[in-house]
């Protein structure tokens, strides 16, 4: 991937490098203000409200794909209209674009991609947290989970592989292992917790609405199957939107998680404009803080951040690709709001442990991890 000057990787960039791996990605209003990514060509849309969908763009549409667990519909334009699918989706009431979200340990404005190095800096070993027992669930959607030596004897884990080298090229992918980092911070922070990931994240660092959304519903579906409340959900990915306002299919979902604290990473673009889904008011948005407690340069920030932890040289479980494609657990340092938002997400298991409120676990969270400035 190409840089621009002062190490910046512009959306265009992440683009191109990510159709060169097969995904039809569309950048809205280039170096504009309503700047974005989503899949070209697509439309998503609540089931029902589909029919009111297709009588104002039925001559456009190529096809239409219904999921029936997730209640959404997918709209696929036909070629000549693909182009078009910001515009036509704002016409569309209910409906919008399939917008690309990114991974937040990419780092926008710093020389490199990952914070201290190309990738995640080996680290020495760390004490294994202890082995708790809380009756306290906290929901991870990231790239999966590997059965490193910190997870796999724990009563609650259950393997969600980790696809470590999705292009083939021998070589571990720039967000493989993430998920398995991720889920290292919550049980640093929170070691009686129950981790329950949901893999959303692709190894090369981004997602999509639609998957979001599936794996949120997951998420609901496999707490109701085990009588099993989830009290916490950490997201590490988020996206721009061209009206900087929330994909409604999005808002719908996080609305279903009335009895939960959700929290989310601000993203590292060094910008306040709102990032998904860290910026709705029904999430905690979790910038991350540098060595000194100040802001870290790469964070976003803003009056829709509302916390700010540690996220500069964060240490944690990971997995590395050795030759032969076997894999290695160890330890890595890595810097990024993805970092920052597991430890408040693990706080506030922590008060949830202690009998507070949903509520009352926000507000002490927000006490300990202040947002300056």
């Amino acid at each position: 991937m190409d840089s621009t000057i002062g190490g910046r990787f512009s959306a265009a960039e992440l683009g191109r490098n990510w159709a060169h791996y097969g995904h039809d990605v569309l950048v809205h209003d280039q170096g504009g203000p309503a700047e974005c990514l989503v899949r070209r060509g697509e439309l998503v849309v609540a089931r029902d409200s589909l029919d009111a969908a297709l009588s104002r763009v039925r001559r456009w549409v190529d096809r239409v794909q219904q999921d029936d667990d997730l209640e959404l519909a997918r709209i696929r334009l036909r070629p000549s209209e693909r182009d078009r699918c910001v515009d036509i989706a704002c016409d569309v009431p209910d409906a919008c674009a399939n917008h690309l979200h990114i991974g937040s340990p990419v780092m926008f404005g710093t020389p490199v991609m990952f914070g201290s190095g190309v990738e995640p800096d080996p680290a020495p070993p760390v004490p294994e947290p202890s082995d708790q027992h809380w009756d306290v669930t906290v929901g991870v959607l990231d790239t999966g989970c590997d059965p490193h030596p910190w997870f796999a004897g724990r009563s609650w884990f259950e393997e969600v592989p980790e696809v470590l080298d999705a292009d083939d090229d021998s070589d571990q992918d720039r967000q493989a292992g993430h998920g398995t980092f991720v889920s290292g911070v919550v049980l640093r922070h929170a070691p009686g917790a129950a981790i329950r990931v949901q893999k959303v994240l692709s190894s090369l660092g981004f997602t999509d609405d639609m998957t979001v959304v599936a794996g949120l519903r997951a998420l609901r579906a496999d707490a109701r199957r085990r009588g099993e409340p989830v009290g916490v959900v950490v997201m590490t990915s988020g996206c721009h939107t061209p009206d900087d306002e929330c994909p409604p299919v999005l808002r719908a979902e996080i609305e279903r998680f009335a009895g939960s604290v959700l929290v989310a990473a601000a993203g590292n673009h060094s910008s306040s404009r709102p990032f998904w889904p860290a910026a709705s008011p029904r999430v905690l948005g979790v910038a991350a803080g540098d060595r000194e407690g100040g802001l870290a340069e790469f964070s976003n920030s803003g009056d829709w951040v509302d916390a700010c932890a540690p996220g500069v040289d964060v240490v944690s479980s990971f997995v590395r690709l050795r030759p032969g494609g076997e894999r290695d657990y160890g330890f890595a340092r890595w810097s990024g709001t993805s970092f920052a938002a597991p430890q408040v997400a693990a706080a506030v298991a922590a008060a949830l442990r202690e009998g507070r409120s949903r509520d009352d676990a926000i507000s002490t969270v927000l006490r300990r991890y202040p947002v300056e400035g």
